[in-house]
């Protein structure tokens, strides 16, 4: 009988907590979330979306701007998963380092931008837990280092995938076709061009 009534004590206490922790995320983070998304739509459309695309278009050109402001502009402005969209301004032997960019900040930006993948806040929090209890006035610390690292490692990976997907490119002999998307990128077909091989 004993194992039978700690039982239900845990089994209903599981879903106290979890309602507990559903109460906390309603009053603490969503707010901010949903703050945070406004304020971040309200910006773009103040700028004004040709203005933002011109700016990715700009970071596009030169391979640093490519892996660290391109990725961070698309990460916090158009959220995870809808970041990988700005790849489409690039050029197809581009792409896959861009998206390997992109994906590789949508945690970090969590510490500052929180909206730009709610979906996986938990990593930040996990991360930060630990150190809110220890030694809480360090807190803002450990979010300009998992920022600014974030920016670190997508730059490396950036610059990494280009290189392999080059080196892939010439192994398969693939040179001609991403001669020929480059052409039609030139002339501005930048997504949607219609190819021998089915779409680009």
């Amino acid at each position: 009988m004993d194992a039978i009534t700690w039982f239900a004590e845990h089994f209903i206490g599981l879903f106290n907590k979890s309602a507990e922790s559903l109460t906390g995320l309603i009053t603490g983070i969503l707010p901010l979330l949903i703050v945070l998304l406004t304020a971040m739509y309200a910006i773009t459309t103040w700028i004004g979306e040709e203005r933002v695309t011109r700016a990715v278009q700009w970071a596009g050109k030169y391979a640093i701007t490519r892996y660290s402001i391109m990725p961070i502009i698309a990460v916090i402005i158009l959220t995870n998963p809808m970041a990988y969209t700005f790849g489409r301004f690039l050029p197809e032997k581009y792409k896959p380092a861009f998206y390997d960019s992109a994906v590789s900040f949508v945690h970090p930006v969590t510490a500052f931008f929180p909206h730009a993948n709610a979906g996986e806040l938990f990593v930040w929090t996990g991360v930060a837990a630990g150190v809110q209890q220890i030694a809480p006035d360090k807190y803002a610390r450990l979010a300009v280092l998992y920022f600014v690292v974030g920016i670190i490692v997508i730059i490396i990976r950036g610059y990494l995938t280009q290189w392999i997907t080059r080196i892939l490119i010439n192994r398969g002999g693939h040179q001609e076709t991403f001669k020929r998307f480059d052409e039609l990128y030139e002339s501005g077909q930048i997504q949607g061009a219609k190819t021998e091989g089915g779409v680009l």
